[in-house]
């Protein structure tokens, strides 16, 4: 004889919270690629319009860090 435990409403709690992760998900795929896009768009200027700029580059990926995750 098999016993099993059911939960009245296990199953809505577990679709809120698998909601939850994929819209979670989404968010950090579109953080990451504006990371990305920052960055590259950053890398590609020259030495020169990075200067007149006033960044250096080896400031890129924390420009492009702080720009994405702290505003």
């Amino acid at each position: 004889m098999a016993h099993t435990a059911t939960a009245p409403h296990g199953g809505i709690n577990l679709v809120a919270r698998l909601a939850e992760f994929v819209t979670k998900a989404k968010e950090t795929y579109a953080l990451r690629a504006e990371f990305n896009r920052t960055y590259s768009e950053l890398q590609g200027l020259s030495d020169r319009e990075l200067h007149d700029i006033g960044v250096r580059r080896c400031d890129i990926s924390d420009i492009a860090r702080d720009h994405v995750y702290c505003s």
